[in-house]
């Protein structure tokens, strides 16, 4: 895979009062993804070519991928391909990198989803949606101890731009 092809389609920058060591823990492992990923589990192998995987609460594989870039506690890329049947095909491949970066007395993290090819506004709006609330919860629960509870659901004009693909939802 040549990362080169891959543009930024969502970006996303947050500051949260916390170490680096606290956010990469956060990114990188189960225990806590489950708080403020909508009860999904992170598991990843931290080094280039190892697995990513996100269950969803009951266990159930969600997304699968594996680790493009590792740089501890500054940058990890990693594919980022839910498990929802043509949506690869269709679509290609997405990249999901995180950035850490000490700023100050706090942590600057941005989120990039890049892909390989155009990707329709309309399809973008779920991670639009998505990223945001995600992060938000992640800052919340570094900084007070509780995740926020974002019932969300998947944009309408998303799925009508998938359905017109030829992509079922599952």
């Amino acid at each position: 895979m040549n990362v080169k092809n891959f543009k930024p389609a969502i970006v996303y920058t947050i500051y949260i009062a916390s170490t680096p060591e606290k956010v990469w823990e956060a990114l990188t492992q189960a225990e806590f993804s489950r708080q403020y990923f909508s009860g999904q589990a992170v598991e990843v192998d931290l080094r280039v070519g190892g697995a990513f995987i996100m269950r969803t609460p009951d266990g159930a594989l969600h997304t699968s991928g594996e680790v493009i870039e590792c740089e501890l506690l500054k940058r990890l890329t990693v594919t980022f391909n839910v498990n929802w049947p043509a949506l690869v095909e269709k679509l290609g491949p997405t990249l999901v990198t995180y950035e850490i970066e000490q700023a100050g007395d706090v942590v600057k993290l941005t989120m990039l989803q890049s892909h390989d090819r155009d990707i329709s506004d309309d399809i973008l709006s779920g991670g639009r949606t998505g990223w945001p609330a995600i992060l938000s919860s992640l800052k919340s629960l570094l900084e007070t101890g509780n995740a926020l509870t974002i019932k969300m659901q998947p944009p309408e004009r998303m799925l009508a731009a998938l359905k017109e693909m030829g992509i079922g939802t599952p």
